[in-house]
């Protein structure tokens, strides 16, 4: 199982409560990327999101940063909007992130959880099934031809123009990302495309069906069962001990959730409804290292083996220190737990930051 970290660079305050300056926001970002592949992560994600309270809404320039400062870890979005992207753009984005990292790049697509992209890019919000459908056609067409022939309603045709620069890798590959909606599923095991659930809530045990429609369509497609790969992105925090790592997560983790739901009709996030969801069978990966890592075993063995689990620790406003050592014990402790239990082999990592640098 590959472990890594999914961002969405939200916007955070210091331990006064002022306002992180974003170009320091960013630099500090670059840092946890650095560190995440120092102690042995095998992935790092940056979100898409078009609100003040982000500052991804340009995540290959944050990806090409990084891959000139990291040797292993593998680059990839978290997601990539691609209803709202011109696919063109998008595949020779990534081609050059896979170039600069020398064969690190993937990208994960979906149609984001959020619509502030429809109207800033021009696009119908009744378009958003269309929208995606297409231009998820076409980016597959562009992965799989250098000059490409097309055509579809919300795009110019194709006829043969040629799209650079190609990848290093080949295919680039391509995850498709999905909430809880059984045609998605559907879809990317249609299409033979490794497949990243957003479980930011519940008990990751339930989208075990959906997870098996998804192989079930992957097998009637006469896709392998080494394509039809399944990974889960997580909310989640990892401090010294189980006490510290939930007082310290839950302040700006509810704030966030409360934020949200005011626009979607949730109600408050509450202390009880969040420890519930510390539960064994609970959907937040928060605690020390030894229950995080036994968590993530369970989560394993109940959707029926994944191939990847990032964490996404932004959401809860965390100080850089924070976050920090959260990525430092997911990588030396979690992680090592994780591979030992199942039996999959640990990088070896450079022992000096001497080595490292080299």
């Amino acid at each position: 199982m590959q472990i890594g970290v999914d961002s969405f660079v939200a916007a955070t305050v210091d331990a006064a409560g002022r306002a992180v300056d974003p170009a320091k926001h960013l630099s500090e970002l670059l840092e946890a990327i650095t560190l995440a592949d120092e102690v042995g992560l095998d992935v790092f994600g940056i979100g898409e999101h078009h609100r003040h309270e982000f500052l991804d809404s340009a995540p290959t320039m944050i990806l090409a940063a990084a891959a000139a400062r990291t040797r292993r870890i593998r680059l990839t979005s978290a997601v990539t909007v691609l209803s709202a992207a011109d696919p063109v753009r998008v595949f020779q984005e990534f081609a050059t992130l896979d170039l600069l990292s020398k064969g690190r790049a993937e990208m994960v697509v979906g149609r984001g959880s959020f619509i502030e992209a429809f109207p800033l890019f021009g696009l119908d919000l009744e378009d958003y099934d269309s929208l995606f459908a297409e231009k998820l056609e076409l980016l597959l067409k562009i992965r799989e031809n250098t000059y490409v022939h097309w055509s579809g309603k919300h795009r110019a045709r194709l006829t043969g123009q040629g799209v650079y620069p190609r990848p290093l890798q080949n295919p680039l590959p391509v995850w498709l990302g999905v909430g809880g909606t059984p045609g998605s599923f559907i879809r990317a095991g249609t299409l033979g495309l490794p497949l990243m659930v957003a479980i930011i809530g519940g008990e990751p045990h339930r989208f075990r069906p959906l997870i098996d429609r998804y192989h079930w369509a992957g097998s009637r497609a006469r896709h392998s069962p080494e394509q039809l790969k399944v990974g889960v992105h997580s909310l989640g925090y990892v401090a010294d001990s189980s006490t510290t790592a939930e007082d310290e997560f839950f302040p700006g983790y509810a704030r966030s959730f409360t934020e949200i739901g005011r626009e979607r009709g949730w109600p408050p996030m509450t202390r009880a409804h969040f420890d519930a969801q510390l539960g064994p069978t609970g959907a937040l990966l928060v605690g020390d290292p030894e229950t995080v890592a036994e968590k993530i075993l369970r989560v394993n063995e109940s959707l029926g083996g994944i191939s990847r689990l990032t964490f996404q620790m932004s959401v809860a406003d965390l100080p850089h220190a924070k976050l920090m050592r959260a990525i430092e014990l997911i990588g030396t402790r979690v992680a090592p737990l994780v591979r030992s239990a199942l039996g999959s082999v640990t990088p070896a990592l450079p022992s000096t930051k001497s080595e490292r640098a080299a």
